[in-house]
């Protein structure tokens, strides 16, 4: 039996008949912020601009040669392996239904739709992912179908490995340290199980969304434990529950090695890739570059690479990416004022601001109070300074307030 190091180097050279390596680039920005040597793995630049198509493809590709007859494959998904499994099956021309649920963005239907061409059908079913992968299972027991798991499988993990077979070969020489995001766990196993195999001095850390840390929570409980809620912002990270197989290669590592990425912080990370380095990361792509800080002190002056996993993101997300990342870094805050119903009021609060102080949003939410009146009021500004001025101002004139910026309830109600 052929050990695992040379299984995958042969699924990178079969991945050759769809795209060329994906680049290795040293990313001169932040190695000097950080002063590093950092390099960027960009996943982001595959076909599907995501790794999903890896595994996809070397799973695919080793069913069919063990099973010649099969010609119809299943996968539930709302996004990156969705598409991963429509190109691969357009690829080698054999049928492929994709399940999705019926709230997926219409952007992300058309994508697969084009990838998979006249070879993929697309079935919208389920409010909840769980509900669509429950129908495609059922669809694969009832058709004989072949169900193409986004991340439990091992044939899928063989395919994410080729990450760390290209990275190792493009950069020349062991890194010292290498920078995973965390979902189900298929990307973080195969790589792992690879890179130290080849050597076992590299060093690794793994980085999960704040809503769906499901591998630390594995690691708590020393085998796959399903997340109680599961925040989606990040979609290609928020896994509810990671996988047997992939917890089987992840249960080496230690919990602190596993690194939490706050998802409006991460839009922080996002709009400065996108600013500064015109690179554009969906949330889960961004998880790994947006740990460095949290590594300032340990990375300095070593190899780092960060595997930036996907970049497929609707720019129509644009404004609210933007929005959380205004309010993690303190420069956005929303909250209700209580103005006295009295000629010159408004003028007084608005004499409040300081220079750098913009309203962005102003609205009267009640006014059967006969002496004050109940405004939502939405300040942009340059420095988190300038709320501390502002609301001492606020206090001295006895004009009541309540800060609701991370009142998840009233934000979500009133913002």
């Amino acid at each position: 039996m052929k050990d695992f190091v040379t299984e995958a180097r042969e699924a990178t050279e079969a991945l050759r008949d769809l795209f060329e390596a994906t680049p290795l680039q040293r990313n001169d920005h932040l190695s000097d912020r950080f002063g590093a040597n950092i390099w960027l793995k960009r996943e982001d630049l595959t076909p599907v601009r995501s790794y999903k198509l890896r595994g996809a493809f070397t799973a695919l590709r080793k069913f069919r040669q063990a099973n010649p007859g099969q010609g119809h494959f299943v996968c539930a998904s709302a996004g990156n392996h969705a598409q991963g499994v429509a190109f691969a099956c357009r690829h080698f021309g054999v049928r492929g239904t994709i399940f999705m649920p019926v709230t997926t963005p219409q952007q992300k239907i058309d994508k697969t739709r084009m990838f998979g061409a006249a070879q993929v059908e697309i079935v919208l079913t389920g409010d909840y992912f769980d509900q669509t992968l429950a129908a495609a299972k059922a669809f694969c027991a009832e058709r004989g179908a072949h169900f193409l798991s986004p991340f439990d499988d091992e044939d899928v993990i063989l395919g994410q490995a080729t990450v760390g077979v290209e990275l190792l070969d493009q950069l020349g020489r062991s890194p010292d340290l290498v920078i995973l995001p965390v979902g189900g766990g298929g990307l973080s196993s195969g790589v792992t199980r690879y890179l130290r195999a080849v050597d076992p001095g590299i060093d690794f850390r793994f980085v999960e969304p704040l809503g769906g840390a499901s591998l630390r929570a594995a690691l708590r409980a020393g085998g796959p434990d399903t997340l109680a809620q599961v925040n989606s912002f990040v979609d290609g990270a928020a896994v509810a529950r990671l996988g047997d197989k992939t917890f089987s290669y992840l249960s080496w590592i230690d919990q602190e090695d596993v690194l939490i990425a706050p998802e409006d912080r991460i839009c922080i990370t996002m709009l400065e890739m996108l600013n500064v380095e015109g690179i554009v990361l969906e949330p889960a792509g961004a998880l790994s570059v947006d740990v460095l800080a949290d590594l300032s002190d340990a990375i300095r002056g070593r190899t780092v690479v960060c595997v930036t996993s996907g970049g497929n993101f609707d720019f129509e997300r644009l404004p609210e990416v933007k929005e959380r990342a205004q309010r993690f870094a303190g420069l956005k805050k929303y909250f209700i004022l209580r103005m006295p119903q009295r000629p010159g009021a408004l003028r007084e609060f608005l004499a409040m601001l300081g220079p750098d102080d913009d309203v962005a949003r102003f609205e009267y939410l009640k006014k059967s109070a006969r002496n004050f009146g109940s405004v939502l009021i939405g300040i942009e500004t340059k420095s988190p300074e300038n709320f501390t001025a502002l609301f001492a101002k606020l206090d001295a004139a006895s004009f009541p307030y309540r800060d609701i910026t991370n009142d998840g309830i009233l934000s979500e109600f009133l913002i």
